[in-house]
C-alpha cells in the first residue's frame, strides 16, 4: 500500500510516516516508479509505535525496543532488560523535571494575572 492508504488506515499523518520510517520504527519497499510501498504488517507497527509515542517514549528508545518484541501488537518485551528499564526511567524523569517546570512558568503566570487583575 502507498503511503497515503497507511495514513488513511493508520490515523497517522504522511509527514509522522515518513518521520518514523527516517527514524527505522517503520519499513517499506519502494515500487518501480520510486513510491514507498507498505506491506499490510505496516498498519500494526504504525499503531503500536504510536502507542509507545503516546506512552511517553521517544523513539530513540522504540528503535532499540522494536527488535526485542514478540508480536505486532506488543509493546513490551517479553523479558525486559536492565539497559532498556533503565532507559525508560531516564525518560520518565526527564519529564518529572519538565513537569515542574512547567508548574513553575504556571505559577509565575497565575502570579502575574492575579497582579495584572488587581489593578484592571
Amino acid at each position: 500500500m502507498r503511503i497515503g492508504e497507511l495514513s488513511d488506515r493508520t490515523g497517522v499523518s504522511v509527514r509522522a510516516l515518513r518521520h518514523y520510517e527516517e527514524e527505522g520504527l517503520i519499513r517499506s519497499g519502494r515500487r518501480g516508479n520510486g513510491y514507498r510501498d507498505f506491506d499490510d504488517d505496516a498498519v500494526d507497527a504504525v499503531r503500536r509505535v504510536r502507542a509507545m509515542i503516546d506512552s511517553g517514549l521517544p523513539t530513540r528508545i522504540i528503535r532499540e525496543i522494536l527488535p526485542y518484541l514478540a508480536g505486532p501488537t506488543a509493546v513490551l518485551p517479553d523479558t525486559p532488560c536492565d539497559y532498556m528499564l533503565g532507559e525508560v526511567a531516564r525518560q520518565r524523569d526527564l519529564l518529572d523535571r519538565r513537569i515542574e517546570a512547567l508548574t513553575g512558568n504556571r505559577d509565575a503566570l497565575d502570579a502575574y494575572l492575579a497582579a495584572a487583575r488587581a489593578r484592571a
